[in-house]
């Protein structure tokens, strides 16, 4: 994730087009590392959010607005006295020396307020993306601090202290160069006298580029990245100018970014002020543009938080089901070892009757009989025990045949409903992957507790349990309605509430997975065109436990064709006529 000095700059300059010229109409904590102001400019209403959240530092402009806490923090109640219907004069991109611009991870806001006795005065807000180390920092015009949101004293830091009336500055990050200063001579130089691999020399000696710019700058410049940099014949550190020349000039100079997300599988892997053409060539890998640097932003993190979100919230879930599926899974070889011993059980039947029929010709003390079978009219040896008559012998094995008759009855009925058990497990696995919504887990963990999975936690109310999320509703590009249900009891709902006798059901062939019904309004099956069953294929494919397969088999059928299993958990059915194509998985709800 590259939340580098050129996002920065990118967004500081819709920063500067939207916020210069606006007074800060209303400043709240939503929560304790991040903050939300709304400047009102020319009777339009313009959201700031701002989080220095260590897994999730951010600065941009949103249209969300969260609740504020109804006691405002410290910080808070600083803000609204010091910059409160402050007037925004600047938004700058500082570099070590504040005075100067450069591509720090730092945003500085100057705002014009009036004091205590009614005399204008200037305020400044450092707002610093760096990581764990993020912070956000009111300054006098003398750049002296007034307060932060992470007050940072000299037992924690050895750097630089973050307290009330401390000076601040910007930590030295090693000597790395202003890349707005650097012309090629010097840029040539820098490199030329680093032993290490030249992408990692440009973002440790270079302030504001990532490993991820780095790595695009040794594409565009066709440089090997992983040698050494004072290996690099000349042309190719002129190269690499010119490819970094080119950058600085769009992003920081010029201002004319072009904000990416790169998808790989269609989950965002990273993002940029700039284009990506190092995933050009590699399928997996899409780079979508937006107009805005803001828009990415918002785009990257509230997709990222919301699968982390749900991720975290399913932990739970995940660990009970893991536990249940390794307990089913040995109570499963167990059964089977059992029933596997269990084969052999006819002959002790065999061997006892025989000793019945010919135990007469037995004189005491043998410790076999050799006879003949008169089942299969071949010679038979039987193993006795010396100690023991014919009668008991016989008595024995017939003992030990219905032994092993009532254990193979038993276990071939617990056998099978272990199999629909793990089966249950597996298919409730991949509706957690699937899931996208707390609505979604709701119905899952509701499953697990109305079948015994889980056990209903004491105090939590019935209705939190009973809210359910809805299956995916899509149009094909024919125009037909499709269903999709993202977990057992929506399947069953899918199928047999929204499903009528003609439409057409698919799900992938063997395997637990999402039922899917495409509504064909009582027209035939013959004149459905191919393309729907093609996409309803892809979405059946994707939406099942082997969605990661580059191939799935699915089965279709008409609704009509499909029987419940009886004693079954919801959502599993039985048919006997059905057609099959091999499809690749595609997610093409978000085509």
């Amino acid at each position: 994730m590259a939340y580098d000095g050129l996002v920065v700059s990118a967004t500081v300059k819709e920063f500067r087009e939207r916020l210069i010229g606006g007074r800060i109409a209303k400043i709240t904590q939503p929560e304790k590392d991040e903050i939300q102001l709304t400047v009102r400019n020319q009777k339009d209403n313009v959201k700031v959010q701002i989080s220095v959240n260590p897994s999730l530092p951010l600065c941009t402009l949103t249209e969300d607005a969260k609740p504020a806490p109804i006691n405002a923090p410290t910080f808070c109640m600083a803000l609204r006295k010091h910059i409160g219907n402050g007037a925004i004069l600047d938004v700058r991109q500082p570099d070590q020396a504040l005075h100067e611009d450069g591509l720090e991870r730092v945003i500085l806001f100057t705002i014009e307020h009036l004091d205590e006795m009614g005399d204008l005065g200037k305020r400044y807000l450092a707002v610093e993306l760096m990581g764990k180390y993020s912070n956000i920092i009111l300054l006098r015009d003398d750049h002296s601090i007034i307060d932060s949101v992470k007050r940072i004293s000299a037992s924690q830091s050895s750097v630089r202290e973050v307290l009330p009336n401390r000076p601040y500055f910007i930590p030295d990050a090693g000597g790395k160069k202003n890349p707005l200063t650097l012309d090629e001579a010097a840029f040539c130089a820098l490199l030329a006298q680093q032993p290490e691999p030249v992408f990692k020399a440009l973002f440790h000696h270079i302030t504001g580029l990532s490993p991820l710019t780095a790595s695009e700058l040794c594409h565009r410049a066709g440089v090997d990245p992983d040698l050494s940099a004072n290996c690099q014949p000349a042309e190719a550190l002129a190269a690499l100018y010119g490819s970094f020349h080119h950058i600085i000039e769009e992003v920081a100079i010029e201002r004319q970014p072009d904000p990416v997300i790169v998808y790989q599988d269609e989950v965002p892997t990273d993002f940029s002020a700039f284009d990506l053409t190092l995933y050009e060539a590699d399928a997996a890998f899409e780079v979508e543009h937006f107009d805005s640097m803001s828009e990415v932003i918002r785009r990257f993190y509230s997709e990222k938080d919301r699968s982390s979100r749900i991720r975290q919230r399913s932990t739970d879930l995940r660990k009970v089901l893991t536990t249940l599926m390794e307990r089913a899974g040995k109570k499963l070889m167990i059964q089977e070892k059992q029933l596997r011993d269990t084969e052999g059980m006819d002959k002790y039947r065999v061997y006892g009757e025989l000793l019945h029929t010919y135990g007469y010709s037995l004189q005491g003390g043998e410790d076999q009989l050799v006879c003949e079978n008169y089942y299969t009219n071949s010679e038979i040896t039987i193993p006795l025990q010396k100690d023991l008559s014919a009668a008991e012998n016989a008595k024995r094995y017939l003992e030990k045949y219905q032994k092993q008759k009532r254990t193979k009855e038993n276990v071939t009925v617990q056998l099978e409903e272990t199999r629909k058990e793990v089966e249950h497990l597996e298919s409730i696995r991949t509706a957690l992957d699937i899931a996208e919504s707390e609505e979604d887990l709701q119905d899952i963990r509701r499953e697990m507790i109305d079948f015994g999975f889980l056990h209903k936690t004491p105090g939590k109310g019935k209705n939190r349990l009973q809210r359910k999320s809805k299956p995916y509703h899509w149009v094909t590009s024919d125009g037909y309605e499709l269903f999709i249900g993202k977990n057992n009891y929506q399947n069953e709902d899918v199928s047999f509430r929204l499903g009528d006798g003609g439409d057409l059901w698919f799900h992938a062939k063997g395997v637990t997975g999402s039922h899917v019904i495409v509504k064909t309004g009582g027209q035939p099956m013959e004149e459905v065109p191919d393309r729907v069953f093609i996409e309803a294929a892809e979405l059946a494919a994707y939406f099942s436990s082997h969605r990661e397969d580059p191939k799935v088999e699915v089965d279709y059928t008409i609704r009509k064709n499909l029987r419940k299993v009886p004693n079954q958990a919801p959502g599993f059915v039985i048919y006997h006529t059905n057609w099959s194509v091999t499809v690749e998985p595609k997610n093409l709800l978000n085509a």
